[in-house]
């Protein structure tokens, strides 16, 4: 199974005390874009390195692209609070390709994503998102800061008035 990775931001002592000064409601909203705007940076990433099929492909397989369309970015509200937020940059991965509902459109999940992520006895790995996480952490960790100072500033602004 998949090993999780998360990002403890040190360092944010003033932004954590401005955060807390702020009403609930704010600190949280201000929150939560903050982390929306570093894990977004990742997901972007994992869509452009996601493989796309070629070649010959059987009439029950996916169309080419649907790996890369069901990277998703996804708040999860469980684990999420005023002072800490969750996103989970992942893949939809829910049903086969097959005919589904009473139209019979066919799944866009990408079931198959562990097997190109962490390949098979058949097949060797072609990993897209642990890539685009070690790539991108940096630039979602200065995003977060950035977009929670200026959330931060903003809602100081509206506070006084």
């Amino acid at each position: 199974m998949a090993k999780y990775e998360s990002v403890q931001i040190e360092g944010l002592d003033a932004l954590a005390k401005a955060l807390k000064e702020l009403p609930d409601r704010v600190a949280k909203n201000g929150l939560r874009a903050a982390v929306y705007a570093g894990a977004k940076l990742i997901r972007d990433e994992a869509k452009l390195q996601a493989p796309v099929a070629t070649g010959d492909l059987g009439p029950n397989q996916p169309p080419p692209g649907t790996l890369k369309r069901s990277v998703i970015l996804k708040q999860i509200s469980e684990l999420s609070n005023k002072n800490k937020q969750t996103f989970f940059v992942t893949v939809r991965h829910g049903k086969k390709y097959r005919k589904q509902g009473r139209r019979g459109n066919l799944s866009q999940d990408a079931w198959y994503w562990r097997f190109v992520e962490f390949g098979t006895v058949k097949m060797s790995a072609r990993p897209f998102l642990r890539p685009a996480f070690d790539m991108k952490k940096n630039d979602a960790l200065t995003a977060i800061k950035t977009r929670l100072a200026e959330r931060i500033e903003q809602a100081a602004r509206e506070l006084k008035k």
